[in-house]
């Protein structure tokens, strides 16, 4: 059902390299990017994630609520990837852990925007 999720962003530069080293992580490269945004994908048909200069010309600023959840297969792979973010200069919002539902463990960070991401696995 999802498609893509955007994210905003006032230094495109910056947030590329974060999310290009991120995301490299899960597989994902660029699958399309502009001079207002680039949107990366682990394969056509599959949800992607971009970052884009909001189009109306204001400063990108932080949904108060909003967050995007990143799916991986394994507690290992939530840590890795909730301490590549840290290392690339992320903030912690909560360190990896199960949380609420049996089998269910996640990690919260914000990335160099403020916009906040989990990763997360279901764990057999």
């Amino acid at each position: 059902m999802i498609g893509y999720v955007t994210l905003g962003t006032n230094d495109l530069d910056r947030a590329a390299a974060f999310y290009d080293a991120l995301l490299a992580e899960l597989g994902a490269k660029r699958m399309m990017q502009s001079e207002r945004f680039v949107i990366w994908f682990v394969a056509p048909g599959k949800p992607a994630l971009e970052v884009c200069k909001p189009f109306d010309g204001k400063a990108a600023t932080v949904g108060n609520g909003t967050m995007v959840a990143l799916v991986v297969d394994s507690p290992a792979k939530v840590d890795a990837l909730y301490k590549r973010a840290l290392e690339l200069g992320a903030a912690d919002e909560g360190a990896p852990g199960p949380r609420g539902l049996p089998g269910f463990y996640a990690g919260y960070f914000r990335d160099l925007d403020g916009n906040k991401l989990n990763v997360y696995c279901f764990a057999q």
